[in-house]
Parts: C-alpha cells; sequence; structure tokens
C-alpha cells in the first residue's frame, strides 16, 4: 500500500475528499503552513497525524522548503499531494519529489495558471472551464497532466458560481488520480506526459 502526505493552508476541501474516498493508501499525515487551518481539525477527528510548518518563521522560502521536506520525509511518502497549498515551492524542493508531487488547479491548464482562475476563464469570455491534476514541476501550475474535468461555463455565472461548480470535479477527479497511483497505472512518458494504463472513463 502507498504512503501518501497531504499539504494544505486552509480548510482543506479537498483533502476531505480524498480521506472520504477511502482509497486503497495510508494517509500518512497532513502538513499545513498555517496553524489556524481549519482542515488539522479534519484529519484529527480522522485519527491522521498532522503537523504545522509555518513559513512565516523562516527568513526564505528555502529554509522553509528545507524544514517541510524534513517534516514530510519523516513520514516517508510515496505520493505528496498540494491540496490547497498556498505557497509557491522552491525547484529544489520540486526537484526533490520529481514524479511523486501531485496538485490540483482550477482551470483546464495549460489555459489559467495562477490565482483569480476563475475571474480569468470569466474574462476571457471561455465557454468551457475546469480543473486539472497534475505533476509538480519547476515551472508552476506546467507539469504533466494526469487528469482534467470540464465544467460549462454560464451566462449568469460569477466567480464564486464557477468555483463552486469546479470543485466539484475537483473532489471527484483529484482522489480518482492518487488511486492510479496507488494502483502504478500512471507512467511519466520521456516527453513528458502521462499515460494511465487501463483508463477508465471520469465520466
Amino acid at each position: 500500500m502507498k504512503t501518501i502526505v497531504i499539504l494544505i493552508s486552509g480548510r482543506g476541501s479537498n483533502m476531505q475528499a480524498i480521506v472520504e474516498a477511502n482509497l486503497p493508501v495510508h494517509i500518512a499525515a497532513v502538513i499545513s503552513n498555517r496553524a489556524d487551518a481549519s482542515g488539522l481539525s479534519y484529519a484529527q477527528s480522522k485519527g491522521i497525524a498532522t503537523r504545522v510548518v509555518d513559513h512565516r518563521n523562516f527568513d526564505t522560502r528555502e529554509a522553509f522548503d528545507a524544514r517541510l521536506m524534513q517534516t514530510i520525509d519523516a513520514f516517508k511518502p510515496d505520493l505528496v499531494v498540494l491540496a490547497g497549498f498556498m505557497r509557491i515551492l522552491t525547484e529544489g524542493f520540486v526537484n526533490h519529489y520529481q514524479g511523486r508531487l501531485i496538485n490540483i488547479h482550477p482551470s483546464l491548464l495549460p489555459a489559467f495558471p495562477g490565482l483569480a482562475t476563475h475571474e480569468q476563464a470569466l474574462k476571457a469570455g471561455v465557454k468551457v472551464h475546469g480543473c486539472t491534476v497534475h505533476f509538480v514541476t519547476p515551472k508552476v501550475d506546467h507539469g504533466p497532466i494526469v487528469a482534467q474535468a470540464e465544467v460549462a461555463v454560464e451566462a449568469n455565472d460569477t466567480p464564486a458560481t464557477l468555483a463552486e461548480r469546479v470543485l466539484i470535479e475537483e473532489h471527484r477527479i483529484y482522489p480518482q488520480a492518487i488511486r492510479w497511483f496507488a494502483e502504478d497505472r500512471l507512467t511519466l512518458t520521456p516527453d513528458g506526459r502521462v499515460n494511465v494504463k487501463d483508463v477508465e472513463t471520469l465520466d
């Protein structure tokens, strides 16, 4: 059974979806960069170990990432899962977990990387929006894509209403992507693509 560690910064709704999916993984810990992240209480209620590495206690990103790596590696994870972890990670951190660090982003990458993705989508006038599970690389929001889900953009959508529907899809495809990893069904090709063995539809 694969071991995972989940990183959060807030309520951790994707973390909760992963926990409740009853995946064939051992969730060794939930780690946050904020002591007041409400998701920590949820994890504790499920008997999952929690840790806090507060980024405000470090003078540099490199120092914070070094302590975070030390904290993560104590649990010997096969996969590190970013679930609303609101810190840009250094190249050294990302390379340390190459091929075993994943994230979910609220857009159909490569469209709309960065923040305020729903505002970006509405401003651009796209008819389809969505979310993407991807392996993390040093270039933010540009790693190999594992899975995507589409959401139709409605004429009366606001960033909030669009975000709500996208989040439903996030909660669906993120656990599925982790299941594929746990079942050794994901392979990274030399040209940076992800192949999924015996893929079933996400619909």
